[in-house]
């Protein structure tokens, strides 16, 4: 099994595989790209936003600046918007869906690390995917952890750090972040 095998099916790999290595070089040099183009570039910015996710739906709008490990792993439904600075470690699938809304500081990561300090000396690492439903609004400086799943019609408070799975129509705060109240949809 490779090391992307070994990433993409949730086993401890090597990140500096080199061909791991060549695909986040290929994703930063992307990022940097879209990062840099100023309004007047709209085609270009979407066609670069197209070949780094190829799996993003339709009216996809990112304020740079914008950062992921791969972009490939980056599913994303009809309008989603990343506001500035947003980071997503998508070592695994990052599932987003319809009219979403990031806000600027938004941290996504599958990446994570062994607990146990002998087993992190190996320098594996492993992931966890994240789902993200329709109609969720993440307030910024909000961290979504590996393995978490967010319901639909969620709204997530600014600065909450997401460490376990939210059902449907909730708001979450905090650190770790608590269902703080019900959403009447």
């Amino acid at each position: 099994m490779t090391e992307k095998e070994k990433m993409l099916s949730g086993e401890l790999y090597n990140a500096a595989d080199p061909i791991l290595v060549k695909e986040r070089h290929k994703a930063r040099l992307l990022t940097q790209e879209i990062n840099s183009l100023n309004e007047d570039a709209k085609k270009e910015r979407k066609q670069l936003i197209r070949t780094l996710m190829p799996k993003a739906g339709k009216g996809l709008w990112i304020e740079p600046p914008f950062y992921c490990d791969y972009g490939y792993n980056i599913q994303t439904g009809k309008n989603v918007f990343f506001n500035f600075n947003c980071c997503v470690l998508d070592v695994m699938p990052v599932s987003i869906g319809n009219d979403v809304l990031f806000g600027p500081n938004v941290q996504i990561y599958t990446a994570t690390h062994p607990m146990k300090a002998e087993e992190r000396k190996t320098w594996l690492e492993f992931a966890k995917p994240i789902s993200i439903g329709n109609d969720v609004w993440v307030g910024g400086g909000a961290i979504i952890c590996p393995g978490v799943t967010i319901g639909n019609g969620v709204v997530i408070g600014a600065g909450a750090v997401v460490t376990k799975s939210v059902p449907d129509n909730v708001f979450v705060g905090g650190n770790p972040a608590r269902i703080i109240k019900e959403i009447d949809n």
